[in-house]
């Protein structure tokens, strides 16, 4: 595996130098900031992901107004206590895309947060200040108790909040496989373990965080 200094010359060598490269990347909310956002953020974001998977994201983003409206503006404590009947009224809403599972999901994902808010005190804060070098545990814990948080998603929904968080899109996984970290896509615990200690390596390496170092292993390949 090769030092992070090594991965960044690479991306800075394609993307026409180091003053581009570093202009291209992002930099996570500060995690004060991040705690500070309602748990209606959290639930907005996870809706998203789910609705934009194997979706138009252009359809989405244009109806996303009506999502937000139909869901009560994303409101944990409404949406958690959310009934059959409000599904069914749900199903019939055109302001949405009426994908029973999906709609189900922001419902089932509303009463996680709710739940850990009960167990927490302080469930944007709980999530906040995950450590970042435990990332592959945080997306685990997402996908056991909430809902259609498999994959990518999670991170996805982290990212989307401003979590520091890496995203395994297909030129990140292209560049994890070039330096032997795995040999495929990662889904077992072991290949995902593996993940996590590669970009905990970089990070302590660099300093920068994991956003950045996703995106420069992302723009490093061809």
């Amino acid at each position: 595996m090769r030092s992070f200094d090594d991965i960044f010359a690479l991306a800075a060598k394609r993307k026409g130098g180091t003053a581009t490269l570093e202009g291209m990347l992002k930099h996570p909310r500060p995690v004060g900031e991040l705690a500070a956002r309602p748990a209606a953020d959290w639930l907005q974001e996870m809706a998203r992901a789910v609705f934009q998977a194997g979706f138009s994201w252009k359809v989405i983003e244009a109806k996303w107004p009506g999502f937000q409206a139909a869901f009560d503006g994303f409101d944990v404590d409404r949406v958690a206590f959310y009934h059959d009947e409000d599904l069914d009224q749900l199903l019939a809403d055109q302001r949405i895309v009426r994908n029973g599972a999906k709609v189900q999901s922001v419902i089932t994902n509303a009463r996680m947060l709710r739940d850990l808010q009960a167990e927490t005190s302080d469930v944007s804060g709980y999530l906040a200040h995950w450590p970042v070098t435990e990332q592959v545990d945080l997306v685990a814990l997402l996908g056991k108790r909430g809902a259609h948080l498999g994959g990518n998603t999670a991170q996805r929904v982290l990212r989307a909040m401003g979590w520091d968080a890496y995203v395994l899109s297909k030129d990140v996984v292209k560049r994890l496989i070039e330096e032997g970290v795995i040999d495929k896509t990662p889904s077992s615990k072991t290949a995902l373990a593996a993940v996590q200690d590669a970009f905990n390596q970089w990070h302590a390496q660099s300093g920068r965080p994991m956003t950045q170092i996703s995106q420069v292993l992302a723009l490093s390949v061809d």
